[in-house]
């Protein structure tokens, strides 16, 4: 194993005391709960938002922390849930009166987890409520979950959720607007390889050189089947058919998500893009708004996964409202 690391154990109190380093000037760490939270929190008469989870996944959800997108987020340790108290912490920090939204992947330690620390949060007084993002196709259940992974949506949610909290929507508007984003959104991944966890010190899974796996979750989770490597263009049929399966796209306006995995180069993804973009316009698909880059990543696994959102006037001009974070930025 090669990692650019210092200590096994310490990897992810290293990355957060890195991230305080790099961007002091927008987020500030809470070291003993691992919490990443903005600078000007809480921001006065307006819902907090927070999520996390395992780390590994850079620079989701870390990275995300800052103006029109999360007020604050939970490092758990690589690929492990963060604990209630970390996401009471968080919680508190950014409550300024008006309520919190805690947004989850669905993986069973993430929502339990999160679950008790709203139950904590309540007897503080402090009104919590939360939308779990379950928008992978590949799998019903996985080794995780009872029901569909919480994948590259959640980036897209992170975003919309956070500009309509920085434009003073209520709780209960964002709630609706959570609920209608959930209804809305699908994902499907593929790896060229496995990821390796600094812990184990090898990859999660083998592949052959010539082999990829379709269907991946963003802990190196086996998909629907191992298949024989094939060319961009057959890839990206292999993603976009289940989620056109799962969903009527034709005559949507959509966001378009193409994913690093962490590995794969910004060339390899354009290239992957360019084929769903024409998969896409022949299946009457609009592609309204795209995103293209590594987000939600699985340390160094070569791969990457595509999401698409239906959306209408209100998501687009939330999208392009003005955010300032670490890893995503613009309008500002």
């Amino acid at each position: 194993m090669k990692k650019l690391i210092n200590d096994v154990a310490d990897v992810v109190k290293d990355s957060l005391l890195g991230m305080e380093a790099a961007y002091s000037e927008l987020v500030t760490v809470d070291h003993e709960h691992k919490v990443v939270y903005r600078g000007d929190a809480p921001v006065a008469n307006k819902v907090g938002i927070i999520s996390g989870g395992g780390s590994g996944h850079e620079p989701l959800h870390g990275g995300f922390v800052g103006h029109g997108m999360l007020d604050a987020a939970c490092a758990g340790e690589v690929f492990t849930s963060p604990v209630p108290d970390q996401m009471l912490k968080a919680t508190r920090l950014v409550n300024s009166g008006a309520g919190v939204l805690h947004i989850v992947k669905n993986y069973t330690g993430d929502v339990m987890n999160f679950e008790m620390a709203a139950d904590l949060a309540a007897a503080d007084g402090i009104r919590v409520e939360a939308v779990i993002i379950a928008d992978d196709v590949a799998v019903q259940d996985s080794l995780y979950t009872a029901g569909r992974r919480g994948v590259g949506l959640t980036v897209l949610a992170e975003k919309l959720l956070g500009a309509a909290a920085e434009d003073g929507q209520d709780l209960d508007s964002l709630v609706k607007l959570a609920e209608r984003i959930n209804d809305s959104g699908r994902s499907m991944g593929m790896a060229l390889s496995g990821c390796t966890v600094p812990a184990a010190g090898k990859p999660s899974f083998d592949l052959a050189e010539d082999e990829i796996e379709i269907g991946i979750g963003i802990h190196g989770e086996p998909g629907r089947a191992h298949v024989p490597l094939a060319t961009a263009a057959d890839i990206a049929e292999m993603l976009v058919r289940p989620i056109l399966d799962d969903l009527s796209y034709r005559g949507s306006d959509t966001i378009v998500f193409v994913n690093g995995m962490g590995a794969t180069p910004l060339i390899e993804l354009l290239v992957v893009y360019n084929e769903v973009a024409k998969i896409l316009a022949k299946a009457g698909v609009t592609i309204v708004r795209k995103l293209i880059g590594n987000y939600i990543t699985s340390l160094d696994m070569a791969g990457c996964s595509l999401t698409m959102l239906k959306v209408d006037a209100e998501m687009v001009n939330l999208w392009d409202a003005p955010v300032h974070t670490p890893a995503l930025r613009w309008g500002m």
